[in-house]
């Protein structure tokens, strides 16, 4: 789901069915997903006649009393946590979003970024339909209404056949619940059991909140159904060229460290880049300290590589959200100031390897490094476990135009003086790739290289970038 100059993240899906108290078994899944999205949230559920939606601004503590809870009756149900990577953050673009057809109520939730969304829209507006978000999820809604694809056989699968980019759908009905994934695989799907109920999370921490059993993931290309006749499963697209390519920031920085996504254990991934980071860019330093929490695993893995002690340099208070998303640099910039402080006794005299996850725009690196100065470290040594972000992303991740990123203009000495550190290194994109085995992912952000071509018209195209299969 891009709003220009905004810096944003993927959103987060869980969906139900057959399992009393659906609604509380929603809101505990949303719980564990609300990393992936702190703008709203929202709820769907379904007592087999009439879809019930609670929905707002904020976090999913703040919006679902035990009263609105209590009013979505029913066994099955979808939730989203959202980041407005298309439409900005207003309440009637906070999903499901909750529409009546011809044939019907149909909920939908959505993560990720349709590249066609724009074309699709002009084409059914031009048609006199009238859309009521500014979401690019709408788009699917008015392709499961159009007679095209209501009146004909496998009427969801080839209304997903004609979306373009980076999507997993969570879609309720009445009487179903159904799950898909784009060809390429971009975001993360996971099915699991809860008894004999079926539960459908972003990530696998949310079914572990549960207790739920781990199934498999959806497949790319895959729509899964559950009714009362049990589950099915058809591929409404085939593979494409080279295979799937999830994303591969979903390892570096968006999945909780206790989930499984694309069939890694994210806190072994960032264990292993750490240790890479160490074998690459090694110094002479007292002390490995991390940025939390996202850092927190590649520290370790920094640690035990280096054989360079690990201690706390940050404290975080976690009632502060994710400062990187925030849209304005002032609001970033007291972000930080609120989320992270400083132990001084641990940094005062010490030569310290700081170890991130990332550096998008570098204003919050720089504050970081100033603030260990100011607390008496004598040399700071910035690691990064992922290689310079290099482009925009157009597929779930808001990451800003090439002239916002830090790394858009700039080689690592420039970013080094920048931030005020006494040396940078960045992990090399082969290391970001060694933990998965030679597997396919998109990594565009870094190199350039995206697996299908970015839309058009752009704001993000002040770059050259090229897409697998595209002339050179």
């Amino acid at each position: 789901m891009t709003s220009s100059g905004t810096l944003r993240e993927s959103c987060g899906l869980f969906g139900v069915f057959g399992l009393s108290h659906a609604a509380q078994a929603i809101y505990n899944g949303l719980f564990s997903l609300q990393h992936r999205g702190q703008e709203g949230a929202g709820v769907a559920t379904s007592d087999g006649k009439a879809i019930h939606v609670v929905k707002g601004l904020g976090l999913v503590s703040e919006i679902f009393s035990e009263e609105r809870l209590a009013s979505l009756t029913g066994t099955s149900g979808i939730g989203h946590v959202r980041y407005s990577t298309t439409g900005s953050n207003r309440l009637e673009n906070v999903q499901p979003l909750v529409v009546e057809c011809v044939d019907g109520l149909w909920a939908v939730a959505h993560n990720g970024n349709l590249t066609n969304a724009a074309a699709l829209r002009r084409q059914y507006q031009e048609s006199g339909a009238i859309f009521q978000t500014g979401t690019d999820s709408e788009v699917l809604v008015h392709l499961l209404a159009d007679p095209h694809y209501r009146l004909r056989p496998r009427r969801v699968a080839r209304a997903l056949n004609e979306l373009r980019g980076a999507y997993a759908f969570l879609l309720l009905t009445p009487s179903s619940l159904m799950a898909a994934r784009d060809p390429y695989g971009f975001r993360p799907l996971s099915l699991g059991r809860l008894g004999e109920a079926w539960i459908v999370a972003s990530e696998t921490c949310a079914l572990n909140q549960l207790g739920a059993v781990f199934v498999r993931d959806i497949e790319p290309g895959e729509l899964v159904t559950v009714d009362a006749t049990g589950l099915t499963s058809e591929r409404f697209a085939e593979s494409p060229p080279g295979g799937p390519a999830p994303c591969v920031f979903e390892l570096v920085y968006f999945a909780r460290p206790d989930s499984c996504v694309f069939g890694l254990h994210v806190h072994a991934v960032r264990m292993a880049y750490g240790a890479r980071l160490a074998r690459e860019h090694p110094v002479e330093a007292d002390a490995v300290i991390a940025v939390p929490d996202s850092g927190n695993s590649a520290a370790l893995g920094y640690s035990r590589a280096s054989g360079i002690p690990l201690d706390y340099g940050f404290i975080r208070n976690h009632y502060i959200g994710r400062t990187f998303i925030m849209p304005h640099e002032k609001d970033r910039a007291e972000g930080v100031d609120l989320k992270l402080s400083v132990l001084a006794e641990t940094v005062r005299g010490k030569r310290l390897v700081v170890v991130d996850d990332s550096i998008v725009r570098g204003t919050t690196a720089r504050r970081r490094v100033s603030r260990l100065r100011e607390a008496g470290a004598r040399e700071v040594h910035v690691r990064v476990a992922s290689p310079p972000c290099r482009c925009p992303c157009f597929f779930g991740v808001d990451f800003p135009s090439r002239d916002e990123l830090i790394a858009g203009d700039r080689d690592v000495e420039a970013i080094r003086e920048f931030i005020g550190a006494d040396s940078l290194g960045y992990l090399s994109v082969e290391g970001l790739f060694e933990p998965a085995g030679g597997r396919r992912f998109c990594a565009a952000c870094f190199t350039g290289h995206y697996p299908v071509p970015p839309p058009e018209p752009m704001r993000k195209d002040q770059l050259e970038f090229r897409w697998e299969g595209a002339p050179a």
